[in-house]
């Protein structure tokens, strides 16, 4: 039977070769999704739709106990050249009340970003530059944004195809889940 020690410096050896092996990895993996050769991302300079619809919304299922109905327009679907899709959503209470976001998702990131609020009041947008990034969450303010992800927009971290084939994907399904 070996004693304790002669085995520890054995066991000190190999945990320092498994350190070793999971911080290259990890470096490794870093530098296949950080190509430091490519330039970094921009974000195109973005204006809220001249005009919106709420009369043929693309519904969206956020959940079964809320008392707001989900829809975006189509006609304001847009796939960017800087990799967000954005659009216009719509959550309809059930008095009519709406609160109107023009949003973007980056699937890339699993983010939204909310660029204007429609102010009922004065037929406007109300545009706010300094707003962040958020990350997609099944919980809170984001959850609708993330469901619409998971139904059409993305497919993992690319975009699901141009605005027409995301819509056929938000109106019929995914192939396999149909």
């Amino acid at each position: 039977m070996t004693s304790l020690r002669h085995r520890l410096p054995r066991c000190l050896a190999i945990a320092a070769t498994l350190i070793s092996f999971f911080a290259f990895s990890s470096a490794s993996q870093a530098q296949l999704r950080d190509d430091p050769d490519a330039a970094p991302w921009q974000e195109a300079t973005v204006k809220p739709p001249a005009s919106f619809s709420t009369d043929q919304l693309q519904a969206i299922d956020v959940s079964a106990g809320t008392a707001l109905s989900y829809g975006i327009d189509p006609r304001t679907l847009s796939v960017g050249e800087d990799g967000v899709v954005r659009y216009v959503m719509v959550a309809r209470s059930s008095s009519g009340a709406l609160n109107v976001l023009y949003q973007g998702v980056r699937c890339q990131t699993g983010e939204v970003k909310t660029y204007a609020r429609w102010n009922n009041n004065a037929s406007s947008w109300n545009v706010n530059a300094k707003e962040e990034w958020h990350e997609l969450s099944f919980s809170g303010f984001t959850r609708p944004a993330m469901l619409l992800a998971r139904a059409g927009i993305c497919e993992g971290r690319t975009i699901n195809g141009n605005a027409q084939k995301i819509l056929q994907t938000l109106k019929h399904g995914r192939p396999e889940t149909r």
